[in-house]
This record gives C-alpha cells, structure tokens and sequence, in this order.
C-alpha cells in the first residue's frame, strides 16, 4: 500500500519589507520538498496583502483574500510559512492559524512576536543570563541620545528598526552628527528604532533545530567573513552576492563551540521557540554577545541555516522532512506520520 501523501501550503511573500527574500526562500522549499512524500499548495501574499493561491506549477493562481483562502488551509496537513519580516514571521499568521485551528510549521505566536521585537528579545535573553549588545530604544516622540547615552554607548553604533529583518533600515554610526539621518532612515520602518554600541568581535552564527522526539539540537557555528566594500553584513551583502564568506564550521576550539551553542539553544528555550531559530552572535574575547535571533531565517540553499545543516550531514531535503515531522509531532502528538 502507497503512503498517503502530506499535503503542505507553503505561504509566502507577504506585506513586510522582506516580500522579495521571502519570495526566494520559498523557491528553494518548494524545489528542495519531495514529491513522492507531499503534495504541495503554494500560497503567496502579494505586496498589497492580496492571497494568490496555485498549484506547485502555476504559482499565480486564483487571487483571494486571507478570508477566501482560510477555507483552503483547512484541508491542508500543514501550514508551511515561509515568511520574513512583520504581517508573517512575527507571530500575526500564526495567531490567524491558531484561532483556525490549522496546524503549521515553526515558531507560534509567542516566540514571533518577541523574536521580531529586538528590544523585547534582548530583554528575555538578559533574564535568561545571557550577555547582549548595550543600546537605548528610542520611542517615537524621541529622535535622539542625551549625552550621558552617547557617552555610555561610545562609537560607533549601529542604528536599527526594533522590528524588522535581514538588516533592512540598518546603518552604522561613526559620528554623532549622522545619527539623526540614521534615525530616520530606521523609522521609514519602525516608529521604535534600537540604537545599539558596535561590539567588536567574531561574527558568528548558530541554527537550532527542534526534532520530533522533542530534542535540541544546535549544528556546527557559521563565522561570517565580510569582504571588502561592505561596513558590515547589510542587506546588500546578504542577498546580492559577493558579500561575505561562511566558514561551516567556524573555526574555534572545543570548549568555546560548546559554550555558543549552549547558549543558542538557551535562547531557544528563553523565547519558548519551536521547531528552529537561527541565533546570530558576536564572540567578543571568547564571550558569545548576542547580536540578533532569527525565528524564520533565510532559507534558500545559500542560506546560513541550511548550510549549517548540510554541513551537520542534514542535506536540504531532509531538514524540511525534520521540521515537518516536528510540526505534526507538535499539533498531532499522536498521529504525526514518521517522514524522517
């Protein structure tokens, strides 16, 4: 007898500034998810928040709304949301799917929602006693630092929305009289923009991972490598090419890969996450800082998540069947089907 197939709708798009990254990760799912083990619904969010809801080979489809494709997710296995960034990854489609009672695949409403808010993850990680960057939140009636701020946080610093992905909105302050022009670039974002001191130290980067029988797992640390003409590890960098080299695994003796993952996956846990969560650190003398936490990274095969893996012996195929499985473990403790 044939298995039944799973059947998955991978939503993607969205209305965030991060539309387009979400568009390519989606590609490299929708090409990377076996065929023989599921059928898949592509579901893309356009710009607008219109719905278009096809077929794995004529993803423009039908245009709907969120009200007319809500009836389409209920006869899914699964929610897949490949999205970035707010209106997506920071627990808004999540919370729609929750009501519904549609299982998905990923962080829930929770670990979104805190995970896309800087200064709140910061907060959390602290409680957890994990070390973070300084930095003052300046709320919106607030355009500037007081001196006794300017002269805690030193310089240069890093000037960035509260909430929103893949170094969108992001500048680096090496004078004081630039930060007003750096503020208001994050704010064409977010109305709460993050001033943070720049920490000087290793970059690197840890991909946690949920498996079905409940364990966490932290792959091998990526060290990101900027080459020259970028400030640092922007927007540009990330997804136009040429930006950076990866090191997988980075180089480090034994005790400190220990220590940064301990604390990826303590962060894990701090946020409440589930399924995966990409923790970007600083290894500032032999101290991991956390810089910022991913509760959806970027997930083409050039990615930094999926590379990890694949350099951990978990090739692209099979970390979506891992995060799968996790999900329905998750939504159907008893019933989730054995694809890994």
């Amino acid at each position: 007898m044939t298995e039944r197939r799973i059947s998955i709708a991978v939503v993607f798009g969205g209305r965030s500034s991060e539309h387009e990254v979400s568009c390519h990760s989606a590609q490299s799912v929708l090409a990377h998810l076996d065929p023989d083990r599921y059928d898949v619904l592509p579901v893309r969010i356009d710009p607008d928040g219109r719905w278009s809801v096809g077929d794995r080979q004529t993803p423009d489809g039908v245009v709907d709304s969120i009200v007319a494709a809500l009836p389409i997710l209920r006869h899914v296995d699964l929610v897949f949301p490949v999205l970035h960034g707010l209106y997506g990854e920071d627990g808004t489609l999540q919370a729609l799917l929750e009501h519904a009672n549609i299982p998905y695949l990923g962080n829930g409403v929770f670990a979104g929602a805190v995970g896309m808010d800087k200064e709140f993850t910061k907060r959390l990680l602290v409680a957890e006693g994990l070390t973070v960057a300084d930095g003052v939140l300046l709320l919106p009636q607030t355009d500037t630092l007081s001196p006794q701020q300017r002269e805690w946080l030193g310089l240069p610093v890093f000037v960035k929305p509260a909430r929103a992905g893949s170094s969108v909105g992001v500048s680096k302050v090496d004078e004081w009289a630039d930060l007003p022009a750096a503020v208001a670039q994050a704010r064409k974002l977010d109305s709460r923009v993050l001033v943070e001191a720049a920490v000087v130290g290793r970059e690197i980067d840890v991909a946690v991972l949920e498996h079905p029988d409940g364990r966490i797992e932290a792959g091998p640390p990526l060290e990101i490598r900027v080459n020259e003409g970028h400030r640092f590890f922007d927007y540009e960098a990330k997804y136009h090419g040429g930006g950076a080299v990866f090191d997988i695994p980075a180089l480090l003796d034994p005790a400190t890969t220990a220590l940064i993952q301990e604390h990826a996956v303590r962060a894990f846990r701090a946020l409440d996450c589930a399924g995966l969560l990409r923790v970007d650190f600083f290894l500032r003398d032999g101290v991991p800082v956390v810089n910022e936490v991913n509760t959806f990274p970027g997930f083409t095969a050039e990615s930094q998540y999926p590379r990890i893996w694949q350099r951990a012996g978990l090739e692209f195929p099979a970390l979506l069947d891992v995060l799968i499985a996790t999900a329905l473990a998750r939504h159907q403790p008893h019933q989730a089907p054995d694809v890994t």
